[in-house]
């Protein structure tokens, strides 16, 4: 009988207790709120390194868990640098404005200002705007204006009537008579110094006509020649008006816009785009004039002419996009739903005339242009799931420009008037957060690495120390600060460090994902408020704990339920050959919780091995296959050294109908094939855990404590009888943080924790036998579990050599070859096999 009270894990083994007492302070409220990173050496390392680097593709990917507080402590984290280096670093921030493009208006210009100047500029010429419409009006409707103009056109009417004169003179010489009409001119022949009429011409005899046809020739050419030159005046006299206009457009809006100019000689492109601006004006004159006199239209037809006309001062008009006046830092900009418009801009229309109209004025800011020159966070997630979004942004990286399009025109679709701004050269230090899973498959992409050459990982783990756990007081002093809560007690911050060792199963380190524990600190709050403490306690930390898991343990609860009432079955008491009670862990979103499952093993003859009637069913993942075949290599290495192994045997989790994975059932499934095949019953009051490698070697697992608590609960349900446990590895021993209540159950004897190394040990422990060591001769110790399960195993070799010499015999006679020597005669039958216990 083996002795298994020295694998009995210590109770000051189960679980890392803090004491509050090793704190030099009674509350949070005697600390500073903390603001640096905790236990984040490397990822503090990689952000100083990307952030202080100023070259292309130098952007940084960050990776960690979600609630490890990534993106608010790296906005913090820049927002401190960009603290402590002000005044150092001359940071280039600029405003960002689009303006009309005289040359090709489907392509406003981009115009990089001074911060503040973009405004400067667009109230400058808004000013402007109203003080020439005003000057315009007043001159255009002046008595002085229209006297001139009325000059011009006089200069120009007696120049006509001169020349109409003269036409008609020679017309009159041979015998026509011309006019001149709106219509054009009409020549008519003459008879009695009066025109002629119809009737007079019908009487003309053919000579006649024809006489009269050949004087009229040479009339034509003068015809003609008058017209020309009446065109000939009336273009003089247009142009002579539009000149006139000009001028006074020029005159009107020239010291203005060279005053303009002037303020923003430091500036060449707004230098060279108030130049421009000034030749437009002068060329807009005509505009101008219609839209100086449209007051004094009746509204309607004002109206009408109105949206009519184009707007001539639409070039005037300055469209910021990104105003950082008064910006003395660069931007920090968090874009929560990086959609392609929201990170790259739009352009916006609108309804005109039946149609849809577009120009410079509507172009939009997306994210990309606030944080130019500047950070801009995003999350990974957010921007892969919108269409577009992540090929702009390699795109804007690669080329380092930004160009506001409209999406719908990289899929193909028709966009009304489309606009083509300029691009804008982008700088931008762009910081993205992800989980390690998303940085791996996109590693793959040699692009991305030209994209973020910087990777900051956020371990969701620190070391457990004295120093961190006070930065974990630190902490919940910054969030009663910014939340407005209670300070806790240092008995509560013990509370904390605990769970923070319990969230990551593992007694030498704490939890880094902070967002969780914040919620459990404003938790704690509550629940003190229920009891109107001034102070959190370490009771209301665990009431916020036990209440947590209370909101979301039901489907927990009915499966311990169906298992107490036999609906699940599970043994806890008693032994049964084959059979061994396994546990697993089921995860529903937040909560994880052991569940015991019962494992059975049935052995025959056969050659066929262990099959996994799991797998077989489809129902197990690889790793779970993985560990089965592990079984097989350790059966095969253990007892087929001096035969081949003559097995068949199958083991099945019973009563699973949800697909399984894992090889932490693999040592539990290798004790349940050794009961079956050595005949000795395993405990059903202790439960199994552990996976295992061919040498017999156990190896650590995960959620061990859920685990053993699941035994635990189940057993508490049915009854504690003192004896029932679980089996660990004993390489989890460090990950064991379990409850207090399973604790205070070992320390009074009620329930007890094992931890092993081998199969061999683990088997001891199920069956009380002894595994056996082999001697000198090779052999195994009578009745020790692997002296059973090796004469098992020869048995059940010979009775398939004995069962299959007659159907060798067989096949040799019909192929006409001598029966097999030793062998029983075809005729009789074979002995029996000997009884084979299952």
């Amino acid at each position: 009988m083996a002795d298994n009270e020295g694998r009995r894990v210590l109770v000051e083994q189960l679980r890392a207790t803090f004491d509050p007492a090793s704190l030099e302070f009674e509350c949070t409220d005697e600390l500073t709120p903390l603001v640096d990173f905790v236990g984040q050496d490397r990822a503090i390392r990689s952000l100083q390194f990307g952030l202080g680097m100023h070259k292309p593709g130098y952007n940084i990917f960050v990776t960690g868990m979600t609630g490890t507080g990534k993106a608010t402590a790296i906005l913090g984290y820049i927002q401190r640098r960009i603290e402590e280096r002000r005044g150092i670093d001359a940071y280039d921030i600029r405003d960002w404005c689009y303006v009309h493009n005289f040359d090709e208006p489907d392509q406003p210009r981009v115009l990089s200002l001074k911060p503040g100047q973009g405004r400067e500029l667009r109230d400058h010429l808004e000013t402007l705007i109203g003080e020439i419409r005003g000057n315009l009006s007043r001159v255009f409707t002046s008595e002085d204006y229209e006297r001139q103009r009325r000059l011009i056109f006089e200069r120009s009417q007696g120049q006509a009537e001169a020349l109409m004169g003269e036409a008609q003179k020679k017309a009159e010489e041979a015998g026509f008579a011309l006019s001149f009409t709106p219509a054009g001119p009409s020549i008519f022949p003459l008879k009695d110094g009066r025109p002629m009429t119809g009737e007079e011409f019908a009487a003309l005899t053919q000579d006649e006509r024809e006489a009269l046809v050949e004087r009229q020739r040479p009339m034509t050419q003068v015809v003609a020649e008058s017209v020309e030159g009446l065109r000939a005046l009336e273009r003089e006299v247009a142009a002579a008006v539009g000149a006139f206009d000009r001028s006074v457009v020029e005159t009107i809006v020239r010291s203005p816009l060279e005053v303009l100019e002037a303020h923003y000689s430091d500036e060449p492109a707004v230098v060279d785009f108030v130049r421009q601006l000034r030749e437009y004006s002068v060329k807009s004159a005509d505009t101008l004039r219609l839209l100086a006199a449209a007051p004094a239209m009746p509204q309607q037809i004002q109206d009408m002419a109105m949206a009519a006309m184009p707007d001539p001062f639409l070039a005037f008009r300055v469209n910021i996009i990104v105003d950082n006046s008064g910006m003395q830092t660069p931007p920090i900009i968090i874009e929560p739903n990086p959609t392609y418009s929201n990170l790259f801009g739009r352009i916006d229309r609108k309804a005109q005339m039946g149609t849809y109209l577009s120009d410079h004025t509507m172009l939009k800011p997306g994210a990309v242009h606030r944080a130019n020159g500047g950070y801009l966070i995003l999350h990974f997630m957010d921007v892969i799931t919108k269409p577009g979004a992540w090929e702009g942004l390699r795109r804007v990286i690669r080329t380092r420009e930004l160009r506001i399009e409209d999406p719908t025109e990289q899929l193909g679709i028709f966009t009304p008037q489309t606009l083509r701004p300029e691009a804008a050269p982008v700088d931008v230090k762009l910081i993205v957060t992800g989980d390690p899973l998303s940085y791996f498959m996109l590693s793959g992409d040699e692009l991305f690495w030209e994209m973020f050459k910087v990777k900051a990982d956020f371990d969701f783990q620190i070391p457990r120390t004295p120093l961190n756990a006070v930065a974990y007081a630190g902490f919940v002093c910054a969030i009663c600060d910014r939340e407005s809560l209670r300070h806790f007690e240092r008995s509560a911050i013990g509370r904390l460090v605990e769970y923070g060792s319990r969230t990551v199963d593992d007694q030498q380190k704490l939890s880094a994902r902070f967002g969780r524990l914040r919620d459990l600190i404003i938790e704690s709050d509550y629940w003190a408020a229920q009891d109107d403490a001034p102070r959190v306690r370490g009771e209301h930390v665990q009431r916020a704990i036990e209440e947590r898991i209370y909101r979301v343990n039901l489907v927990e609860e009915r499966l311990r339920e169906m298992i107490a009432r036999g609906t699940l079955m599970i043994d806890t008491a008693g032994a049964v050959v084959g059979q061994v009670n396994g546990l697993s862990v089921i995860a529903l979103g937040d909560l994880s919780f052991g569940r015991p499952s019962r494992i059975t093993a049935r052995t025959y003859l056969g050659q066929r091995g262990v099959v996994s009637i799991d797998r077989e069913s489809k129902l197990s993942g690889r790793i779970h296959d993985k560990g089965v075949l592990v079984l097989g290599g350790y059966l095969g290495a253990k007892y087929g050294q001096e035969r081949p192994l003559s097995l068949s045997a199958t083991i099945s989790f019973e009563q699973g109908y949800d697909p399984i994975d894992g090889d932490s059932a693999s040592l539990a499934e290798t004790c349940s094939i050794l009961s079956a095949l050595s005949g000795l019953a395993v405990r059903q009051d202790l439960a199994i855990t552990g996976s295992m490698n061919q040498k017999g070697e156990v190896q650590p697992i995960g959620g061990v404590n859920q685990k053993i608590e699941g035994f635990f609960d189940v057993c508490k349900a049915i009854g504690l009888t003192g004896t029932q446990g679980v089996i660990v590895p004993r390489r989890n021993l460090a990950n064991l943080m379990l409850r207090e209540d399973v604790v205070a159950a070992v320390a009074s004897g009620q329930f007890a924790v094992y931890e092993v190394s081998s199969v061999d040990e683990a088997i001891e422990i199920l069956t009380g036998a002894s595994a056996g060591e082999r001697d000198a001769e090779g052999k195994y110790p009578e009745g020790s579990v692997h002296h059973l399960v090796e004469q098992k195993l020869k048995q059940m070799a010979e009775a398939m050599k004995r069962a299959s010499g007659p159907q060798r015999n067989a096949a040799a006679a019909a192929n006409g070859a001598p029966e097999a020597p030793g062998e029983p005669p075809p005729d009789e039958p074979p002995p029996a096999p000997p009884d084979i216990p299952a």
